[in-house]
């Protein structure tokens, strides 16, 4: 354990061993940026690539969990289905989605952090991170517990209600996964040891590939067993991670479980809480999708059909989200080096790498969008009803392509508490209420409450952050990244 005095030596520099860093690194950002375009984005998408390749592998791999698991229910029946992709989606994305964002203020923190050399901190911030998270799965639980109640409240049919109750039930370990696992990724991935995070994620799909066959096949214990093996398989995550970081894959940044850690708790959790805030609204965005749905006539099917849609949106967007993860870094990374240019170029790859992929995935569902839904049923109705949404399925991977890049500028930057209040008039107040007026009032059901929360919230937030993001001052933001380390360092 580093001595007091190593510790304040670690996280408060002197101002003028500071500015030399900053200008160490201007000089070296100076040399990087004399080459063509073409070589400057090269080197950048490199970079980009080294955190964003493993990150879509692993963010593909534990996303391919709850697929794997929605498969396994939808072939045992429609019911089973619908209730394994009610919990999933609403119980389980409810609080995945705010725990994921709250567990996204250390890609600011660690981010900076690492880029300013404060390698101390990033084991610091973690722990933090966890004691904040396991402390909200805790005031979360309830919704576990009461999943059936709340679902019936929200008006789901009785029967699905009763049975995603059960299976929520059963997922409450990986409710408590979420507190550690998340900011263990975040921490690795922000001192770019992505390839680890890749390797655990192998595993653990394997292992859960397994336990499921074994669960539903061999022991027939049907919807419950799927529900119960998202549990082992994520927990396999949390020790891998664990593992590799205590057992001296990090000797920088981990320096063994600290006092500090419940310093400046209040701080942290003003940021993480902001954090949390701008995921989520995002997160639950299309979660309310599902749930009006579900209020619609023939709703089990429309369901059914509207949640593989978004399983099928869900696994394409783990790409977005490790461009958000890798974005956030690389911007986080350069700002905290005080490199405002290269923070800048960092986005403009990041966000024309992630259109054209985007572009990619909107031209196979449209090519393929009669044959998709045969992964998750084998219900005529509900194929059909898939495909007639693959349209609308298209344009919002293609939308998805953009956004997830812009927030990762967003987190990178420290703007979360901002774009938390764009992302809550964008989708809630404009989005929602328009899904509703069209898919009630306009009479045009499923399609068009999910056109009218596509176009009138999604797009008009992607394009909000667009224009802040083309505005912003990046040298400035490389100013004020310097002084955060320094007033985060202050208040350990």
């Amino acid at each position: 354990m580093p001595s007091n005095s190593a510790i304040v030596e670690a996280e408060v520099p002197l101002l003028d061993d500071l500015a030399s860093t900053v200008r160490s690194k201007h000089e070296h950002s100076d040399d990087e940026d004399q080459g063509t375009l073409a070589r400057r984005s090269w080197i950048e998408s490199k970079k980009l690539w080294h955190i964003v390749g493993p990150a879509i592998f692993s963010r593909v791999a534990s996303y391919s969990m709850l697929v794997i698991t929605q498969a396994f229910a939808g072939h045992l029946g429609d019911l089973e289905l619908a209730a394994i992709s009610i919990a999933n989606n609403v119980i389980v994305g409810f609080d995945f989605g705010l725990l994921l964002g709250m567990a996204s203020a250390l890609e600011t923190l660690c981010g900076q952090a690492y880029g300013a050399k404060k390698y101390y901190m990033l084991g610091v911030y973690m722990q933090r991170s966890w004691i904040v998270l396991f402390l909200c799965c805790i005031l979360l639980l309830p919704i576990y517990l009461f999943a059936s109640p709340f679902l019936k409240l929200l008006g789901q049919p009785t029967e699905v209600a009763e049975l995603s109750g059960i299976v929520a039930m059963t997922m409450i370990p990986l409710h408590f996964s979420f507190a550690f696992q998340f900011p263990l990724q975040r921490f690795l991935q922000s001192q770019l040891k992505t390839g680890v995070i890749a390797w655990v994620s192998l595993v653990a799909l394997a292992v859960h590939v397994f336990v499921s066959w074994f669960f539903v096949y061999r022991l027939h214990f049907g919807v419950i067993g799927t529900a119960i093996t998202i549990n082992f398989s994520w927990w396999v995550l949390v020790f891998g991670l664990l593992g590799y970081t205590v057992c001296g894959g990090c000797p920088l940044t981990w320096a063994g479980f600290s006092m500090e850690a419940f310093s400046g708790l209040w701080e942290f959790t003003k940021l993480s809480a902001a954090s949390g805030v701008m995921l989520c609204l995002e997160n639950w965005y299309y979660r309310i999708l599902i749930l009006m749905t579900g209020n619609l006539q023939n709703a089990e099917i429309a369901v059914d059909a509207l949640s593989i849609c978004m399983t099928i949106n869900g696994w394409e967007m783990m790409i977005p989200l490790a461009f958000f993860a890798g974005t956030g870094v690389r911007v986080a990374n350069e700002l905290g080096a005080g490199n405002g240019k290269r923070a800048k170029f960092a986005t403009k790859v990041a966000v024309v790498t992630s259109i054209i992929i985007g572009l990619f995935f909107w031209l196979l569902i449209m090519m393929f969008h009669k044959e998709v839904g045969y992964i998750f049923t084998n219900s005529e109705a509900v194929l059909t009803e898939v495909s007639s949404l693959s349209l609308l399925l298209a344009f919002t991977i293609l939308l998805n392509s953009v956004q997830p890049v812009l927030s990762g500028v967003a987190v990178g930057s420290g703007w979360q508490s901002y774009v938390a209040y764009i992302n809550l008039g964008c989708y809630y107040l404009i989005g929602v209420p328009l899904g509703f007026l069209m898919g009630w009032v306009f009479h045009q059901g499923v399609m068009g409450i999910w056109a009218g929360m596509i176009f009138g919230g999604t797009a008009v937030q992607t394009l909000i952050l667009a224009i802040i993001t083309i505005r912003c001052d990046w040298e400035k933001e490389a100013e004020k990244a310097t002084m955060h380390m320094l007033r985060w360092a202050d208040k350990k």
